[in-house]
């Protein structure tokens, strides 16, 4: 009793989520909220007619990052309250025309938010993976800027003065969806270092940040360029000091980590340091369980990079068992379920704790609102065991339990890829399935627009491998047929026509 109070108490405060009826199947969205599902013309609309911004959450049903903004941001009462000031309006990736929408709004990745004046205009992209305190903070900056980030951006680069609220804008924008949006995607890491360079020094949170974000872009680049490692070292090491402003970025702390001490080495101690700010960030319950499991998974890549091809340790296993078991019992509600036990059976296998990894997942398949994600990582699993058999299984069912336009067309895309991997001596299988991912493709009124597109194309891209030294010519050209049919009954004018057409020139070269 006293533990059903406690979690009451926490849910209303915002620090833990409630399960409640409207979620059963985890297909709707938390109560409370007038989202306008779908229909972004009528949102603006509204937002014109009312002079309110318009919110816009793109997002999947299944995609565990979405599901951890509606476990822990969607659900509370600050952000609910937070909607009256503007127009919410969701678009789900596979309801009708929405991956057309998605490449008007250069949305891809899945979740992205974007605030909109009410005449169209963009003001900022909201960071998906950040604590609601801050997600909070940032939104209403949005809502009360008097410049969309595109012109403060150009500001700040122009070495004009910018108020404090503006700095926090452009540390807080959400870079890693931007899609050209404010800057051309090969210029956002020399721009985070600019603007790193340029912040006020004495606004230390947002120059922190901004800091850390230009190092972790450097550090994913293929290619970083030349620069002095020394005092970037130095003041990484200041910040992992400070569990303060360690939890401040814990994003970046915890999903960069590897990336940066690839790039920096291991000079100052630095890899110990990273260890033990990962073990407090894995271990402080004021975090979502999904990114305390991330902390768990940072951990021990970073652990892998310096022992590899050495047996785990049995603490750091212990470690990790205990860690997806406490995230699995906590976990309540079909939204926090689907993003945590993902990332308790990812860690699990990344850990070789394949058995188990299988177990977790397996037990959540019949209760799971998304099972066939959590197939993906089943196949995985089995793929690692070396069970191509079992594998390909997986993706199969996976494919036939996934739901929704786009969604069927990705997870259609990874069976043919994995068909055409693991078993490509089985043409039978492979032709059927690129076959049931084009009739899929026929039935969708926007197949190849965005996500979609892109999964086609990967589909296209495999069978021109498979058929490389021209053995499988034959069911080559049935699929090519096939494809040209559903290109043929397009309009000669859709958009949509010529990329249907270069996929199957891609299938038939």
């Amino acid at each position: 009793m006293k533990q059903t109070l406690l979690a009451l108490t926490l849910a209303l405060a915002g620090l833990m989520p409630l399960a409640h009826a409207d979620a059963v199947g985890g297909h709707a969205l938390p109560p409370g909220i007038a989202w306008q599902q779908g229909d972004v013309p009528a949102a603006f609309a509204r937002a014109r007619a009312e002079n309110k911004p318009v919110f816009l959450y793109w997002g999947a049903v299944w995609c565990p990052p979405c599901n951890q903004v509606k476990a822990t941001i969607f659900n509370r009462p600050d952000f609910i309250a937070a909607t009256r000031q503007f127009v919410p309006v969701y678009l789900d990736g596979d309801s009708d025309n929405a991956q057309q929408l998605g490449e008007k709004f250069k949305v891809r990745g899945y979740p992205t938010m974007i605030l909109f004046r009410p005449d169209g205009a963009e003001i900022t992209r909201l960071p998906g993976e950040v604590d609601p305190q801050r997600y909070l903070r940032t939104l209403q900056l949005g809502l009360a800027a008097v410049k969309p980030v595109k012109a403060l951006l150009a500001d700040a680069l122009a070495g004009k003065p910018l108020a404090a609220g503006d700095w926090q804008l452009l540390a807080d924008y959400a870079w890693d969806v931007d899609q050209g949006q404010i800057i051309e995607a090969d210029q956002v890491t020399a721009t985070l270092v600019r603007l790193a360079q340029r912040v006020p020094a004495e606004q230390q949170a947002t120059a922190t940040r901004l800091q850390l974000k230009a190092l972790a872009a450097l550090a994913g680049e293929k290619q970083p360029p030349a620069f002095d490692r020394d005092p970037a070292r130095a003041r990484l090491l200041q910040l992992l000091a400070d569990d303060g402003l360690s939890r401040a970025n814990a994003d970046i702390v915890i999903y960069a980590a590897g990336d940066i001490l690839k790039l920096l080495g291991d000079g100052g101690g630095l890899s110990a340091a990273f260890d033990r700010q990962l073990a407090k960030l894995a271990n402080d319950d004021t975090l979502a369980w999904s990114d305390r499991l991330g902390a768990e998974s940072a951990a021990l890549d970073l652990y892998k990079q310096r022992h590899a091809d050495q047996p785990l340790p049995v603490p750091l296993l212990a470690d990790i068992r205990a860690k997806a078991a406490a995230a699995d019992q906590a976990s309540v509600n079909p939204y926090q379920r689907q993003a945590v036990i993902t990332a308790a059976g990812e860690l699990l296998a990344d850990a070789g704790l394949l058995d188990e990894s299988d177990k977790l997942l397996q037990g959540e398949l019949k209760t799971s609102h998304a099972p066939y994600y959590h197939m993906l990582i089943l196949a995985s699993n089995a793929k690692a065991r070396g069970d191509k058999a079992a594998a390909l299984d997986w993706y199969q069912k996976a494919y036939q339990a996934a739901e929704g336009q786009a969604t069927r067309l990705q997870w259609g895309a990874s069976y043919v890829g994995g068909a055409v991997e693991l078993a490509p001596q089985d043409a039978a299988r492979v032709e059927a399935a690129a076959s049931a991912v084009f009739a899929d493709a026929a039935k969708s009124d926007s197949a190849f627009y965005e996500r979609s597109r892109r999964s086609l194309e990967k589909v296209a891209a495999r069978l021109k491998a498979w058929n490389q030294d021209g053995a499988h010519a034959a069911a080559i050209g049935r699929l090519a047929g096939q494809l040209d049919g559903v290109c043929g009954k397009l309009p000669s004018g859709d958009a949509q026509k010529p990329v249907c057409d270069k996929l199957v020139s891609t299938i038939r070269s």
